[in-house]
């Protein structure tokens, strides 16, 4: 049987208040990309983080960026308005896999890489992946080692087929709406959730059954995912800066970020002082300063 075609829809209505706009790839076999764009110039991909949709990276950074480069963002596969295969696309090796095919259906060549957390973990993978195809990777507090999470307590359990289907309907009507506010604020510390995000971003695109069951998957890939990433790393042969907060208590950046840059051919690493987990939400200048360096790196 002939793979599904691949092809461009048209843009996709918003589904929750407060949600930009969006324009969806179809990648067939019930897969679907999800992303807004903005600004002229150089391709730059955003890719957020766990609970998080487009929006979480388009607040914080598209109004600096899209000065001067085309910035896309994508909504990861399974979040947001992206649909994806359950399990089979969990990995953030295939997530990297489906966002490059969806940026060469868009027309997007070679572009630079702006990744947070396990978006950041994801565009690591693309540029692993395809070397060739990666201008450069800013990785904003990335997942880089395999280890303990709390998301692999907390979501876990949703992950396993047919079990999934039955907790996820039932926390996300009983535990989920006391649960996820709490764990929204508490990625912000020690900073408070900013009043722009607080009112512009739309929860309901990163929450409900099917979402909260893609979080699980998500926890319990990384650690075969980065296992295979960290014994790749001494190969990356794409520019790659890290940049990780003092005050971080969602990743630890110097058993991630700064430890993995010591094995990227390409790789350099920075501390931001007194800086949280959510960084990109306040230090716009210094993720610009970061990407312009990337970009006049790219041959």
């Amino acid at each position: 049987m002939n793979a599904p075609a691949l092809r461009l829809s048209p843009a996709a209505p918003s589904t929750a208040d407060r949600a930009v706009t969006r324009r969806t790839v179809d990648l067939g076999g019930g897969r679907t990309l999800a992303y807004a764009e903005a600004g002229e110039g150089p391709a730059l991909v955003l890719i957020h983080g766990t609970l998080m949709a487009l929006e979480d990276m388009w607040l914080a950074l598209m109004p600096i960026l899209s000065r001067h480069y085309r910035v896309i963002a994508v909504d990861r596969p399974g979040h947001g308005l992206s649909r994806r295969r359950r399990s089979i696309d969990a990995s953030p090796w295939r997530q990297a896999e489906i966002i490059h095919d969806a940026l060469q259906i868009i027309g997007v060549k070679r572009p630079l890489l702006v990744g947070h957390s396990f978006g950041g973990t994801v565009a690591l993978c693309h540029g692993l992946r395809f070397p060739a195809e990666t201008a450069g990777i800013l990785a904003l507090a990335p997942l880089c080692f395999p280890e303990v999470r709390l998301e692999q307590m907390l979501f876990g359990p949703r992950f396993t087929p047919g079990l999934g289907e039955v907790l996820a309907p039932l926390l996300a009507g009983t535990s989920d709406p006391a649960l996820l506010p709490l764990l929204w604020r508490a990625i912000f510390l020690p900073q408070i959730m900013p009043k722009p995000f607080a009112e512009g971003f739309p929860f309901a695109l990163a929450s409900g059954p099917e979402r909260m069951i893609a979080e699980g998957e998500d926890a319990v890939s990384v650690w075969p995912a980065l296992t295979r990433a960290a014994m790749a790393y001494t190969g990356c042969a794409v520019p790659v800066r890290i940049l990780g907060g003092t005050a971080d208590v969602v990743v630890n950046n110097a058993l991630h970020g700064a430890l993995a840059a010591l094995s990227l051919a390409g790789g350099s690493f920075d501390w931001v002082p007194g800086a949280g987990h959510m960084l990109h939400h306040f230090h716009q200048d210094l993720v610009s300063s970061a990407v312009e360096t990337l970009s006049n790196r790219a041959p």
